[in-house]
């Protein structure tokens, strides 16, 4: 067993009551727990204890469960685990509202709603699809099914008053803080594109409220959620160090609940921080890693307009314009208070474009803004059809010298000279990282590159300096996603870690995993999911190899709120995230089911 790995955490100090946060190395979980004072020290940081050490797989994204040691199945007790630090027996009456310190890491939340002020809700896993809709909350866009789907009312009612009681978490009441801050509705400056408040001591009071409750919250995803609603109101109020904090804190605790959603609302939030701290290449990194294809519609609609706004400051206005195209084209229906935003927006647009005599820059590619620039692009001469690479004004940077090139990923390329049947590995300024060496190689992702000598089983994975991590005699691989990548060997599909560990056996047929728009995905999903075949029906599995949905289904796709599927006879329905019914296969297709998800999706306003 490899020895777990420690975290280093920056200065931040997060509520009065510490919760855990797990981290991950491998498959190993860490907890860190930071330390609990009477009152919080504004810029005093948590001090980590010695994480625990585990090989049990880590909680999978889709659960809600406390987070728990993987050596036990009950929840964490602060009190009791022999890990925890001690919290003294007396707490401050009134939590003071604790001033954000440092930055750490930024931190997002999962849910359909917009990373910023603006509300388009998104159902937070605490309404899990399976159980009668409680009031809803800014961070819920789980479906809510009819009153007899599912275990009776009172069977619920039991279960969330045990966790209450075990994580102090439920607090959610009708008056609850984010309930109000859920409701309320921002104007946008015609000029600025960022949203104004009339009275910002109501909103300072909300932000009391929030602390109260974090104050009580032990587990990653509620601090994650609070933390940074937190920095919302924060940055609306113009406090930016504070939100900037929190922000970072709350994308912390939300990374390590390994949650898609959460995560991603928590980038987005800290990002529109970063936007009003004129920081905008974080700013707009972290808007495009949130942006995952795999977010529900409203939610990816939501991040474009925010991400639409930071480029209107940077007087992009091209790029602006197709993320507010965007945002609309998502949303695919009636939403006036979208449309007057945008409509907003363009106005913005078109007066700045008149003022400043055009619309600026060409839009960048993805690629280029995750890397803060454009990598050169493969390019053939007319002559002997060599290749080389050019910049993005069409300059040669890279001679004309390979039989063959490969676009540059993660900052690196595979070429092969004329001269050989091995490829290279370079770097974007031409220099080269490891020799000729292998006859067939993938494209880097998430790090590695699968690499091939030749043999019929030979696949392994290295990094860009050529160190092999993964090794285990594959005769066909799929890229790496989120740590873990699908392997066949001896004909049956399995996957692997970035160590080469097997963390799902090997015993599938394949891996056939389907977006429920009909795009294929290459083995895992973003958020840790994968679609597997067995004896030609499919179920799901996730990234520490759990299954969720046994195969049983002839076709099975992943939503982002569900998994739908058909039954022996073809006809189409939903399973919820924990693979119990949630619409009945009655269906033809899988437009109807689609439509009776969003029927049944919290209709509320998250805030972002």
């Amino acid at each position: 067993m490899a020895p777990p790995v420690s975290v280093q955490r920056a200065p931040v100090p997060p509520a009065p009551v510490p919760s855990p946060v797990v981290s991950r190395s491998g498959t190993h979980p860490i907890v860190v727990r930071p330390v609990a004072t009477p009152a919080v020290n504004a810029r005093e940081a948590p001090q980590p204890v010695t994480p625990a050490s585990s090989d049990e797989p880590v909680t999978p994204a889709s659960s809600d469960e406390p987070v728990t040691p993987a050596s036990s199945g009950k929840p964490v007790d602060a009190a009791a685990s022999p890990e925890a630090v001690p919290v003294p027996d007396v707490a401050p009456a009134s939590p003071p509202i604790p001033v954000s310190g440092p930055p750490v890491v930024g931190v997002g939340e999962p849910g359909d709603a917009d990373p910023t002020v603006e509300s388009d809700h998104e159902p937070d896993h605490d309404a899990t699809v399976d159980e009668p809709a409680l009031p809803p909350t800014p961070e819920t866009d789980e479906p809510v099914p009819p009153a007899d789907a599912g275990r009776t009312a009172d069977a619920t009612d039991t279960a969330r008053s045990e966790q209450a009681t075990a994580t102090g978490t439920d607090t959610r009441t009708p008056g609850d803080p984010e309930q109000m801050l859920a409701a309320y509705r921002w104007r946008l400056d015609p000029e600025t594109l960022r949203e104004t408040v009339g009275d910002p001591d109501e909103l300072r009071a909300l932000r009391g409220r929030l602390t109260e409750k974090l104050a009580v919250s032990l587990d990653n995803r509620a601090r994650a959620r609070l933390l940074s609603l937190r920095a919302v109101v924060s940055r609306v109020v113009g406090d930016l160090d504070d939100a900037l904090a929190d922000g970072r804190l709350a994308l912390t605790y939300a990374e390590a609940t390994g949650e898609l959603r959460r995560t991603a609302l928590a980038r987005a939030r800290l990002a529109e921080v970063l936007r009003r701290r004129g920081e905008h290449a974080e700013a707009d990194r972290l808007f495009v890693e949130a942006n995952s294809a795999e977010l529900p519609d409203r939610l990816r609609s939501a991040m474009h307009e925010h991400a639409g706004r930071s480029c209107y400051d940077q007087g992009r206005l091209m790029e602006a314009c197709e993320h507010f195209e965007r945002a609309l084209d998502l949303r695919r229906v009636d939403d006036p208070e979208l449309t007057e935003r945008i409509k907003v927006s363009l106005d913005a647009v078109h007066a700045r474009a008149v003022a400043e005599g055009g619309f600026g820059p060409y839009p960048r590619s993805r690629e280029e803004v995750l890397r803060g620039h454009r990598s050169p692009a493969p390019t053939r001469d007319s002559g002997p059809g060599r290749w080389g690479y050019a910049d993005v004004d069409g300059e040669l940077v890279i001679d004309y010298r390979y039989a063959e090139a490969q676009p540059f990923c993660e900052g690196v390329a595979w070429v092969r000279r004329p001269d050989t049947i091995g490829w290279e590995l370079i770097d974007e300024a031409g220099t080269t990282l490891i020799a000729p060496a292998y006859v067939a190689v993938r494209a880097f992702s998430d790090g590695l590159a699968w690499v091939s000598r030749g043999g019929d089983a030979d696949w392994t994975a290295i990094e860009p300096d050529g160190t092999e991590l993964a090794s285990g005699g594959f005769e066909e691989v799929r890229s790496f996603r989120g740590g873990v990548a699908a392997v066949r060997r001896g004909g049956a599909w399995g996957a692997v870690d970035r160590h080469g560990r097997l963390v799902v056996p090997l015993r599938y047929q394949g891996f056939r995993t389907v977006l429920a728009d009909g795009r294929p995905v290459d083995g895992f999903t973003d958020e840790g999911l994968a679609v597997v075949e067995a004896g030609g029906l499919r179920g799901v599995v996730d990234r520490t190899g759990r299954v969720l949905v046994a195969p049983a289904h002839p076709q099975l796709m992943i939503h982002p709120v569900a998994f739908l599927a058909t039954d022996r006879a073809g006809r189409w329905g939903a399973l919820d995230r924990r693979g119990a019914p949630l619409i009945d296969p009655v269906h033809p297709g899988r437009d109807a089911v689609l439509a009776e998800i969003d029927l049944l999706l919290a209709d509320t306003h998250p805030v972002l």
